[in-house]
C-alpha cells in the first residue's frame, strides 16, 4: 500500500485543529460549579459581600470555578441545607452556630452565653482555637473557608423584659433541635416553643401565634423583618453569635490545587469582611430599631449578673456532660480567656 503525501500546510492545519479540540475538551472538564446556600436575605450587606466573593473567585479562576447562589432560605432551614450537601444537591453554605453544631459541635463553645465580655476576648480565643476547629470540620467531612460572625444576640419581645422572671413568662422561640438553646432555657427555667427559623415570622405575624419573644442580632432582626412585629429588646446581649463558610470535602478535594488555594484564601477574607460589616451594621441597626419604636431595656445589677452566670454554668455543665461541647475544648477556652484577661491587666 502506498501512503499519500499531503502538503505540509494541511498537516499543520490538521495538527492545529486537534490541538484546539483537545484544549477545549480539557477546559470544559476543568469547570466547576459551587452550589452555595444561606439564610442571609438577598440585597443585604452580608449577601453583597458573598456575591463579591463569588465574583472574585470566578474572575481569578478564569471562569473555571463559579458559584450558584441560593440565598434567603430558599433551600430550607440549616438542617435541610446540611442534608442537601450530604446528598450532593449542594456543595457548601453559610451556617450560623446552629448549623455549625451539626457539623463540629465543640466549636460552639465560642458562643456560650455570657462567657465573653467583648469581641476582643472572643477574637483572641477564636484565633487560638481555629487550628483545632478547622481540624474538627475536616474530620467531619467539611473544609472551613471563612468565619463570619452573626454578632451580639439580644432577646426581642412583644412585651417588656426587665428580669429573668419576665423571660420565664414569655413564649420564647427556640430554634428547633438546638442543644445550646435547650440547655440554656432548661437552666434558666424557661419553657420555650421549638420552631424552625423559617416559621418565626409567620408565628409572630399570626393573631394567635405560638411565640411572642425571639432572639437575634440587631441586624438580623431588622433584615428578617421580625422587628415589625415586636416592641422591646434587651440591652444585654446573650452571646456573640458565630458563623462559618464551608464546603464539603467531597467537592473540595475534586478541585485542582490552585482552585483549592483560591477558595481558601478568598473565603478567609470574605469571612473577615463580613465580620467588619457585622460589627458596623449591628451598631447602625440598633439605632434604626430604636427609631422604629423598639425600646431597649433591662440593664443588669450585680445580683442579676451573677444569677445569669450561674445559669450559664449549669447550661455548660449539661453540654459538657452530653459531650456536645468537649470538656477539653471548654477547659482550653476558659484557660485562653483567663490568659487574655491577665495580659489585658
Amino acid at each position: 500500500m502506498v501512503l499519500k503525501r499531503y502538503p505540509m500546510r494541511y498537516v499543520t492545519v490538521l495538527a492545529l485543529f486537534f490541538s484546539i479540540l483537545f484544549s477545549a475538551t480539557i477546559h470544559a472538564k476543568a469547570q466547576y460549579t459551587f452550589k452555595f446556600a444561606t439564610l442571609v436575605p438577598p440585597d443585604t450587606a452580608w449577601m453583597k459581600e458573598i456575591d463579591r466573593w463569588a465574583a472574585e473567585v470566578y474572575k481569578k479562576s478564569n471562569g473555571r470555578l463559579k458559584f450558584k447562589m441560593y440565598p434567603g432560605g430558599v433551600m430550607g432551614d440549616e438542617p435541610d441545607v446540611l442534608r442537601k450537601i450530604r446528598s450532593r444537591q449542594l456543595q457548601g453554605a453559610f451556617f450560623t452556630g446552629y448549623g455549625i453544631g451539626r457539623i463540629y459541635s465543640s466549636a460552639r463553645v465560642l458562643e456560650m452565653p455570657f462567657l465573653f465580655k467583648n469581641t476582643d476576648e472572643s477574637d483572641y480565643v477564636r484565633e487560638h482555637l481555629m487550628p483545632e476547629i478547622e481540624a474538627g470540620f475536616r474530620y467531619k467531612g467539611f473544609e472551613l473557608l471563612g468565619w463570619p460572625e452573626i454578632g451580639s444576640i439580644h432577646f426581642f419581645s412583644k412585651k417588656p423584659i426587665n428580669s429573668l422572671a419576665d423571660l420565664q413568662k414569655r413564649r420564647i422561640w427556640l430554634w428547633q433541635g438546638d442543644p445550646v438553646g435547650e440547655a440554656f432555657t432548661e437552666a434558666s427555667g424557661i419553657s420555650p416553643v421549638p420552631l424552625s427559623i423559617i416559621d418565626v415570622y409567620t408565628q409572630l405575624t399570626a393573631r394567635h401565634g405560638s411565640i411572642d419573644t425571639v432572639y437575634n442580632s440587631t441586624f438580623g432582626a431588622l433584615t428578617m423583618q421580625w422587628h415589625t412585629k415586636l416592641s422591646y429588646a434587651t440591652n444585654i446581649a446573650m452571646t456573640n453569635g458565630i458563623g462559618s463558610l464551608v464546603v464539603s470535602n467531597r467537592f473540595f478535594k475534586k478541585l485542582p490545587d490552585d482552585l483549592q488555594k483560591l477558595l481558601k484564601e478568598t473565603g478567609k477574607i470574605a469571612g473577615q469582611n463580613i465580620n467588619r460589616i457585622t460589627r458596623r451594621d449591628n451598631k447602625q441597626s440598633k439605632i434604626l430599631l430604636k427609631e422604629s419604636g423598639i425600646k431597649f431595656m433591662w440593664d443588669w445589677n450585680e445580683k442579676e449578673k451573677q444569677e445569669m452566670i450561674e445559669v450559664r454554668n449549669k447550661a455548660a455543665a449539661k453540654l459538657i456532660e452530653s459531650d456536645y461541647i468537649s470538656k477539653k475544648m471548654f477547659t482550653r477556652t476558659t484557660t485562653l480567656l483567663e490568659e487574655f484577661r491577665a495580659q489585658s491587666k
